[in-house]
């Protein structure tokens, strides 16, 4: 089944299936059954089973799941397989942070380069990481492919380099400027954005007493 109809709801809960399983696994778990795995999740039986579908079958009648195969099955559909690339564009504190922090590898990604104007930032490493001038991105880019680019540059920056970054060929921007990117001009690239903001505002809604 093609990607394109696959609803994006769908799509969404395929890495909290992931994490779920990868927690059973670790804990030694060998199969589980669709109900124990929605009771845990917080979903229906009916609605893991009807995600699952859409991707072929993989549980057996009066067995459930076997949690190591599933998690596999599971990460190839993420594509945590396939040794993406990432380079972060911006390696100020959020860039920075990213870097240390977030666990790239652990979801198949692999983490390469970062581009910088500051001068003492350029060439030096960040967690094992060289950081090269913006500038040189282009160069970079034609010699050593990259997957995906992490846009933590300042906002007023945001769409020239996010330009340079699909006329690079780069098919994938985590994007975490709060700037909306024009997605028409790059057709060919997916845009993934994350806004700290909205996600707070939406938790200050949800904790909100009612007014009368």
């Amino acid at each position: 089944m093609k990607k394109d109809k696959i609803s994006s709801a769908v799509i969404r809960r395929l890495p909290r299936y992931y994490r779920h399983l990868d927690d059973l696994y670790r804990g030694g778990t060998v199969r589980i059954s669709s109900s124990l795995l929605a009771k845990s999740m917080g979903l229906t039986a009916s609605q893991i089973r009807q995600d699952l579908s859409c991707f072929g079958g993989f549980g057996q009648q009066g067995y459930g799941y076997n949690v190591e195969r599933l998690r596999a099955e599971v990460a190839e559909i993420l594509g945590m397989n396939r040794d993406h690339t990432v380079a972060v564009l911006g390696a100020g504190n959020l860039g920075q942070a990213l870097m240390e922090n977030f666990p790239f590898s652990y979801n198949g990604f692999r983490l390469v380069a970062a581009f910088d104007v500051d001068p003492g930032l350029v060439g030096s490493q960040l967690s094992g990481t060289p950081v090269y001038h913006v500038d040189t991105l282009e160069d970079y880019i034609k010699e050593n492919p990259v997957s995906v680019c992490v846009l933590t540059v300042p906002g007023g920056e945001a769409v020239r380099i996010a330009r340079r970054v699909a006329a690079c060929g780069v098919t994938g921007i985590w994007n975490f400027t709060n700037v909306e990117l024009p997605q028409q001009e790059m057709p060919d690239v997916r845009v993934e954005d994350v806004h700290f903001a909205d996600s707070l505002l939406t938790l200050s809604y949800m904790i909100s007493e009612e007014t009368p």
